[in-house]
């Protein structure tokens, strides 16, 4: 572990003392820093027509594929795709690109384009584009680069002219995104990133944390990097790098693409995050020092290439919640399903508290593996496995209180908000469900493409992101015909 940039005093008041700005200036992937997949929004729309445009405020084109977002704050929405909407006819080709839309009307306000990097599919996959949810503050967004940059942009673009130190950017035009601080996680760390770099950051006081997503190489066999960090902190208004963690190393299973969250446990800040093994980490904040970790596979699991063995990495992000972690394993989706484990940890441990601290379980054919990040409100979870079963179950217990089959696969989160629960499918079918521990199915709507992200809402209107489109919804709205 290497620490840099800020005392560590400095850094520890930031992280502990530190709070976020209010609701409305502050967006991102989970709505919170515990990441609960919750919202207080109310008066959110359950049903829409997408033929008709009944309930449809608007709608916009992205790429072919989107995986990134989206955020709604001040205003705008932010979401990750590819270059092949080509907003801008002059860029061509394969490219990672964030695009910005106004939240009322739609309109198309600017976007970031990033060229894809020289080694190909290994560490940047074909059209794939940039898959980090940003995470928004004020007049900044934050977000990972199909680069495996950690890159932190004008919310406003060219529109309020330069605004960091980068003064040869090669796109100044009225629709480019203006770059404040970039750090290149491979030039400055010499991280692998397997596939594509994707996590999602999170900011707490002046700190951003986020994965690297070092992996193995193409043979999936070994690990280029394994003395490179799995974890980072940097200082999130310059980019400096503050600490460094490195607990994976050499036992990376194959990749790392999920996202760390923030709590407060009984007293002690946590950031949390799941490593490339299967194994949950809880590091100290201010310092990148290791408090506990969790393995989330049974200790006779094995790992087999190509996902046929017992063993699972984490693509879910986990959640904070009553002092506990809730946790799902799974794996890259080409590797299919199969038995999983869902988790939840009492958080107040120290050390290697996979013996000693799993509040309950759930696994093997009673839950398989899942992509999905929770969402817990009212005295259920909400959790779907990849095989596109939706459990709601106890979060104390782990009893269930009944499950809902979507007949398709699910790679997003469930959303609650205003008494309903939001779940996209690879059909491109959204459920729209009554919360509770009783089933109703309020509609279920087709929107043409996968959904492979969460939805979210943002004063009364609901946002739904398909992989090759972008909706809003809201009651009363009527949009012309799609």
């Amino acid at each position: 572990m290497t620490r840099h940039g800020l005392t560590l005093a400095a850094a520890a008041l930031a992280a502990i003392l530190a709070t976020t700005a209010s609701a409305q200036d502050v967006a991102m992937f989970g709505n919170s820093p515990s990441r609960n997949m919750v919202s207080d929004e109310t008066g959110i729309v359950g049903e829409w027509d997408a033929d008709t445009g009944m309930n449809v405020l608007w709608s916009q084109p992205v790429g072919s594929q989107a995986y990134g977002g989206p955020v709604v704050a001040n205003g705008r929405v932010y979401v990750g795709t590819n270059n092949e909407g080509r907003r801008d006819p002059s860029i061509e080709g394969d490219k990672g690109v964030v695009m910005a839309f106004a939240a009322d009307t739609g309109e198309f306000i600017w976007q970031m384009v990033h060229p894809k990097l020289s080694a190909g599919r290994v560490n940047d996959w074909p059209l794939q584009g940039v898959c980090s949810t940003a995470f928004m503050e004020g007049d900044r967004i934050w977000y990972v680069s199909n680069e495996a940059q950690v890159v932190c942009l004008d919310a406003r673009g060219f529109a309020d002219g330069n605004a960091g130190p980068f003064l040869d950017e090669e796109d100044t035009g009225p629709i480019a995104g203006d770059i404040v601080w970039s750090y290149d996680m491979i030039g400055e760390l010499d991280v692998f990133p397997h596939n594509l770099a994707t996590g999602s950051p999170l900011i707490i006081g002046d700190v951003l944390y986020t994965v690297t997503s070092n992996g193995v190489d193409e043979g999936h066999v070994n690990i280029p990097s394994p003395f490179s960090p799995d974890f980072i902190a940097l200082d999130k208004n310059t980019g400096e790098l503050l600490w460094e963690s490195n607990p994976v190393g050499e036992n990376v299973l194959h990749g790392a693409w999920t996202n760390p969250a923030y709590g407060v446990i009984d007293g002690r800040p946590q950031v949390i995050f799941a490593g490339g093994n299967g194994v949950v980490y809880s590091l100290d904040p201010a310092t990148g020092e290791l408090l506990w970790e969790f393995d989330c596979n049974p200790e006779d699991s094995e790992w087999i290439l190509g996902g046929r063995g017992t063993r699972n990495n984490i693509l879910s992000t986990p959640v904070i919640y009553d002092d506990k972690v809730y946790i799902g394993v799974g794996q890259d989706p080409e590797h299919g399903e199969a038995p999983g484990h869902f988790w939840v940890i009492d958080a107040t441990g120290s050390g290697d508290v996979t013996d000693t601290h799993a509040v309950w379980h759930r696994g093997g054919e009673d839950f398989y593996r899942t992509m999905s990040t929770a969402a817990i409100a009212d005295g259920v979870l909400y959790i779907p496995s990849l095989s596109g079963f939706l459990h709601a179950l106890d979060p104390q217990t782990g009893e269930e209180f009944w499950t809902y089959d979507t007949f398709a696969a699910v790679w997003g989160s469930p959303f609650v908000a205003d008494g309903k629960v939001f779940l996209g499918d690879e059909d491109g079918d959204v459920v729209v469900l009554r919360a509770g521990k009783e089933m109703e199915v309020i509609g279920e709507y087709n929107l043409g493409a996968a959904v492979y992200c969460t939805p979210v809402a943002k004063d009364g209107v609901l946002y739904i992101l398909t992989r090759n489109r972008i909706w809003a919804f809201q009651d009363g709205a009527q949009s012309d015909p799609f």
